[in-house]
């Protein structure tokens, strides 16, 4: 393995994990630092509550987008063989990288969002079909109970029983890391699980702004 496209790999996806799309859409198309108002939160569920359909929705693609090209990036340099464990693992120490930058931006004082649509991105380039089963899952609970945050640990939650229990993984890393995964989004959202607990957690509001 060529060490120094390692390096560039896992360096190249923290930084594009620290492109603060809220954050820079925010200030460039609304004049407002999208962490000084909503949730305080720099992702795309508060751009979209805050900012509205049409700026929420490109700031939640293209953190869905980073997270992916990130997770990409040991298939780019070709730093293993395809379908190989290795490869997941590279693939996995690259999508952290990009999720740690997303929720501690160089580009933005270190705050950043909680990395939701990032990790997703990740998990899509690594196993898409558990990742898009736990989607499912994320938009059935949202439409029922209208909580993001409630959807977004319900499909963490989901993540590491669906590949344990039947999707598979030739990567014990991976079966590992879709724990530390849920375990650590149960983490950020510990104050939205506080507010549902109590009755005050926001619901998802569609909002329209131009």
């Amino acid at each position: 393995m060529d060490i120094t496209r390692l390096i560039i790999s896992l360096a190249g996806a923290y930084l594009l994990g620290s492109v603060p799309t809220a954050i820079w859409v925010g200030k460039s198309f609304h004049n407002i630092d999208i962490r000084e108002h909503g949730s305080g939160n720099a992702g795309a569920t508060n751009a979209i509550r805050v900012l509205g359909w049409k700026t929420g929705v490109p700031v939640l693609l293209i953190d869905v987008f980073k997270g992916w090209i990130a997770a990409m990036l040991p298939v780019f340099f070709n730093l293993a063989g395809d379908e190989t464990a290795l490869l997941t693992n590279l693939q996995i120490a690259a999508g952290v990288s990009a999720v740690i930058g997303h929720i501690f931006p160089v580009f933005a004082q270190f705050r950043g969002g909680k990395g939701v649509a990032t990790i997703f991105g990740v998990m899509i380039a690594i196993h898409p079909a558990v990742t898009l089963t736990c989607f499912g899952i994320f938009i059935v609970v949202l439409l029922i109970w209208s909580y993001v945050s409630l959807a977004s640990i319900s499909a963490a939650l989901a993540f590491p029983i669906l590949l344990i229990g039947l999707f598979g993984s030739p990567s014990m890393l991976l079966k590992i890391f879709s724990v530390i995964v849920a375990i650590a989004l149960i983490i950020t959202h510990r104050k939205n699980i506080k507010r549902l607990l109590r009755g005050e957690e926001s619901k998802f509001i569609r909002k329209s702004k131009s």
